[in-house]
């Protein structure tokens, strides 16, 4: 008697979207779940591994290098294949989500890459899942057009050489796609993001003289770096493309990433492309695992955690150092600025804080760089051109100077800053100002002339929750508790209805953003992901 067929991945609980069966054709839909069958499994056992890590850092409060993978720190021999041509020069990369107007800006912005965010910039609202891959399909096929329904200003793209190459950016390993389930259990955000655009768009890519090329979020072990791979080796076979051409770069934005840097490149060796250094997701990770760790592990507020602070320079020229030994470029982090259509005198003292910071990282050594704005993007080529010049990257600078020890990497307590009562002020404004577009379907927002996406409203919530249970004092004397949050969070709310008027707020999910900030802030049980909770109340 032969095996009954395998079940077929099941849409459900979602409104039909236009033009959804060319993403959702029955052919991609057995390919993401033949990555569910194979890869969720192991999925859940290195989320099970995150916590039991987690709690041995709890138990010790400190973190070393692997010495289980020590001989491959040693050896010298082994390298990254080498970039291909597309991304070979990446001096300025701009990050966004994959709305049609963004896809069109990104892609004629100028940057060398578009980060095509179905991550921390996205919200996965079904809307935004599906529409945003039928926009890169539409994109590579040369369909895409919009006009502005509001303005009236119409957006296409230009000539195909002038177009940034996209590298997509699939949600984390511990988010679930709902309306996707097999056997009546979610697939994993991140099988889903990858597997239907890599099945739409691998040999258009190659076509294109590009590929499939992908940023790795959230990754928090070499051996999450593993799965990634056998996930690449088996969906190139599946589509019969070469074995090599998809490429990943790899966010160390956890700080367990951060000690097993050339372990998660080698597991990659074949596929990988590079590491990127970002700020916020990787403070949110150390207060994440050393909230038990006392007094030495606050970290002030987070605009005074910039990446000069030495914790974060042993970081990013740990990061460089690592890229350029094996052959990888190193990706610096993100100039978030929104430049203002109204005050000249805010975007002058801003860009030159954004000139500044990308001098820092083109002298440092780093290949390329993140911008949130095409505005930004001339300033942050103009410091990469400087040092580059007509090369493409700076591999060759090996960085042999750096030598960082463990501890360095978690030396909080070497940065003279203190947390402080605007700091609380200013970590629940943006939270709740952050959750309530993103309850919206909004993953990318502009928030006091930065663009903000989920890294901050995580690092913002994490800095109350850290600065209450440390029993930090301000120094205006007021003890930081869950009385004066809460007087905070109602000042803000009742800020907020006086700014934007009772109509638009009431139109708004301004009181259940409040609530929710308040919750994963406040609550005695730390949530690994703000995200986790959000996503049970986001519509659509």
């Amino acid at each position: 008697m032969s095996a009954p067929a395998p079940s077929p991945l099941a849409v459900v609980d979602a409104e039909p979207l236009p033009r959804q069966e060319e993403v959702l054709t029955e052919a991609a839909l057995a390919f993401v779940a033949e990555l569910h069958r194979r890869f969720t499994p192991r999925r859940d056992e290195l989320l099970d591994r995150r916590a039991e890590r987690r709690a041995e850092i709890a138990r010790t409060s400190t973190l070393d290098f692997l010495p289980e993978t020590a001989a491959i720190r040693a050896d010298d021999s082994w390298k990254v294949a080498p970039a291909p041509a597309a991304l070979n020069d990446r001096r300025v990369e701009i990050t966004g989500p994959t709305d049609r107007k963004m896809t069109i800006n990104a892609l004629n912005s100028g940057a060398r890459v578009w980060l095509a965010d179905f991550e921390d910039a996205s919200a996965p609202t079904w809307e935004n899942v599906i529409l945003g891959q039928l926009n890169l399909i539409d994109a590579y096929a040369r369909k895409i057009d919009f006009t502005d329904p509001r303005s009236g200003k119409s957006y296409a793209l230009k000539p195909a050489g002038e177009l940034a190459t996209v590298v997509m950016r699939p949600r984390g390993w511990h988010l679930e796609e709902r309306h996707l389930t097999f056997d009546g259990r979610p697939v994993p955000g991140a099988l889903v993001d990858f597997g239907l655009y890599f099945f739409h768009n691998a040999q258009r890519l190659i076509d294109l003289g590009k590929g499939p090329y992908f940023y790795l979020p959230k990754t928090e072990s070499h051996l999450e770096a593993r799965l990634w791979n056998d996930i690449f080796v088996f969906a190139q076979d599946y589509v019969g493309i070469p074995q090599g051409t998809v490429r990943a770069t790899v966010l160390i934005e956890t700080i367990t990433a951060a000690y097993e840097m050339e372990e998660i490149l080698y597991e990659l060796r074949d596929h990988a492309a590079g590491l990127n250094a970002g700020r916020w997701d990787y403070l949110f990770s150390i207060v994440k695992n050393f909230r038990d760790g006392g007094a030495k592990f606050v970290l002030p507020d987070r605009n005074a955690v910039t990446m000069t602070a030495p914790f974060m320079r042993a970081y990013t020229e740990l990061l460089v150092r690592t890229c350029h030994k094996r052959g990888a470029h190193a990706i610096g982090g993100m100039a978030a600025f929104i430049p203002s259509r109204r005050d000249a005198e805010v975007n002058k003292v801003a860009f030159e804080k954004v000139k500044a910071d990308k001098d820092r990282e083109a002298g440092d050594g780093f290949d390329g760089s993140w911008v949130a704005h095409p505005d930004l993007v001339p300033i942050a080529m103009a410091s990469f051109d400087a040092v580059l010049g007509k090369k493409p990257n700076q591999k060759d600078r090996l960085r042999e100077d750096v030598s960082v020890a463990a501890g360095d990497l978690i030396a909080i307590d070497s940065l003279d800053a203190k947390p402080t009562y605007a700091g609380l002020v200013s970590a629940v404004q943006v939270g709740i100002r952050y959750i309530e577009a993103w309850l919206r379907g909004l993953g990318a927002v502009a928030i006091f002339n930065l663009m903000e996406d989920a890294a901050t409203a995580e690092i913002s919530r994490s800095q109350i929750w850290q600065w209450i249970n440390a029993g930090v004092v301000f120094e205006n004397g007021e003890p930081a508790t869950p009385e004066l949050a809460r007087a905070v969070a109602a000042e803000e709310l009742a800020a907020i209805r006086a700014e934007i008027g009772e109509e638009a707020f009431a139109a708004g999910k301004w009181q259940q953003a409040h609530d929710l900030l308040l919750h994963v802030s406040l609550d005695a049980d730390y949530a690994d992901f703000l995200t986790l909770p959000a996503y049970e109340q986001l519509v659509g």
